[in-house]
């Protein structure tokens, strides 16, 4: 006998439809999977079997041949477990097979029959909500994860015998219902806080001014100067996801399985600090079947790139493209596959090899030619990108002891957001959303200085050496700071901040 089910696979970040076809009929018995499986599915011959006799269903002793289509693209995962079984049972007349193709089905089995959670259904979800099919069993960890997405039913479920109860008499079951505000209430709490911070005013105050503006941002400070505590606070202070970025964060993460079973939606700024010995892939995405990399899992939040010159230069050169476009874009033989890719770059580093190059408490131990070597590391075209690079001191023994309450993210949150505010409005027939974004034109257009302004930002061109590059970075951080402070024209004192800001331009 012949059954169908249908369920979802997924290829990069999007879901597409799959069909499962079971054909039962004579023979010695055994189970053949066709339509390219990966290695987990064709293992999902003995979690079928085991979850079948195990829930107290009878396997059948004939030929089963199970057919994924399309059979041209690869299949991946064992989300396929509960609708191959339920195809299974149906052929064998153990299921009544009116009401199956009613639905799309995901899940894992257990040996014991009982339902795993499954990656990749917020993305399932969003297809859904587009097809004619508008109902969705899966196992009840990913319930709420499949919620937040309106227009659908979601029948979550524990059991393969559960599933089999449920299609016999649905009547008796309602599907889930989902308070999408609560969830997203819930999940928007952050574990640090600027406050936690001790001494370093500075370069919260830079950091501020990275965030108010959507600037990328390399901190040099000796080891323990506190660069990575910093950063790690940096979503603090970021404006909330709304919903819409909330959802693509979310469908990333879903995706690449890294959302937490039970979590339902990201309500949080992402912030992902990959090693230094990784690869080109790992940051960027790809593979056989691409998949997203850190700069995609960063999507609306941080990606911390930490000991910079010890990334490799093919891994930071990558990073070039996204960083201007927003996305980045995996090409292969049959098809191309783009990855949303909008972060803030948060880079730090070690003024030398030994890390007390600046330290006028310790000795340096690196002559000139490796600091040179070391700094070299970091090709100009990535620092084209970073608007702000700053020196962090080492932390003194009276900061560290102060009582004194630091300024909580909370408060600093509330400037970052006052500032975004005004820059939505500005740009709101231009296309983008921050500072760091205007281009050539647009800097002409809204960075207008004044007489004095335009004299002391002169004399740092000639004076300090920096290079026509850094004209425009000091432009626009001028402008964000001069927003900050909630005035229309950029003022010498939002120049000479902005000034500082351009360490590395200055000769080491």
């Amino acid at each position: 006998m012949l059954a169908r089910t249908l369920s979802f696979g997924l290829i990069g970040i999007d879901a597409y439809p799959i069909e499962v076809e079971i054909d039962v009929c004579r023979g010695l018995p055994s189970l053949t999977l066709v339509g390219l499986a990966d290695t987990a599915i064709r293992e999902s011959k003995e979690r079928v079997k085991s979850a079948i006799k195990n829930s107290g269903f009878d396997w059948p002793g004939e030929r089963i041949t199970v057919s994924l289509a399309p059979s041209y693209i690869k299949k991946e995962g064992a989300s396929f477990d509960l609708a191959i079984a339920l195809g299974i049972l149906t052929a064998t007349g153990q299921l009544n097979s009116q009401r199956l193709n009613e639905y799309y089905i995901l899940g894992e089995l257990s040996l014991d029959g009982s339902l795993r959670p499954s990656r990749g259904i917020l993305p399932v979800s969003i297809a859904i909500a587009k097809s004619k099919i508008k109902n969705i069993i899966l196992p009840q960890q990913n319930a709420k994860e499949a919620g937040i997405v309106a227009g659908i039913s979601v029948w979550p479920l524990k059991t393969l015998r559960e599933s089999v109860e449920f299609l016999n008499n649905q009547e008796s079951y309602k599907p889930f219902q989902l308070d999408l505000d609560s969830l997203f209430q819930e999940n928007i709490h952050y574990q640090v806080d600027f406050s936690e911070v001790k001494g370093q005013y500075h370069a919260k105050r830079a950091l501020e001014v990275a965030v108010s503006g959507g600037h990328n941002i390399l901190m040099i400070g000796p080891p323990g100067s506190g660069k990575t505590m910093l950063a790690k606070r940096i979503p603090t202070i970021m404006p909330d996801l709304n919903l819409a970025e909330a959802l693509e964060v979310t469908k990333i993460h879903s995706a690449m399985g890294t959302l937490a079973i039970n979590e339902g939606i990201i309500g949080k700024r992402p912030f992902r600090s990959p090693h230094h010995s990784s690869s080109n892939v790992a940051l960027v995405g790809g593979g056989s079947g691409p998949i997203p990399g850190e700069i995609s899992l960063s999507h609306h939040g941080v990606l911390f790139l930490d000991e910079l010159p010890e990334f490799r230069k093919d891994s930071l050169e990558a990073l070039r493209q996204p960083l201007e476009d927003g996305f980045i874009r995996v090409c292969r033989i049959n098809r191309s596959f783009v990855f949303p890719a909008s972060f803030m770059l948060v880079c730090a580093m070690n003024p030398c090899p030994c890390g007390y190059y600046t330290d006028p408490r310790k000795a340096c131990r690196c002559n000139p030619g490796k600091i040179a070597n070391y700094m070299g590391k970091i090709s100009g075209p990535l620092l084209d990108r970073i608007d702000i690079h700053i020196e962090l001191p080492s932390i003194k023994y009276k900061e560290l002891t102060d009582t004194k309450d630091s300024e909580s993210s909370a408060i600093i949150k509330a400037r970052v957001e006052k500032a975004r505010a005004i820059q939505r409005e500005r740009f709101k027939t231009e296309g983008i959303f921050y500072n760091a974004q205007m281009d050539t034109k647009l800097i002409k257009k809204y960075c207008l200085l004044e007489n004095e302004a335009r004299d002391l930002l002169k004399m740092a061109m000639t004076e300090l050496g920096f290079s026509a590059r850094a004209y425009d970075k000091i432009l626009k951080v001028g402008r964000t700071i001069a927003d900050l402070a909630g005035l229309e024209n950029i003022l010498p004192e939002h120049i000479s901040e902005a000034i500082q800001y351009r360490s590395l331009d200055r000769q080491w």
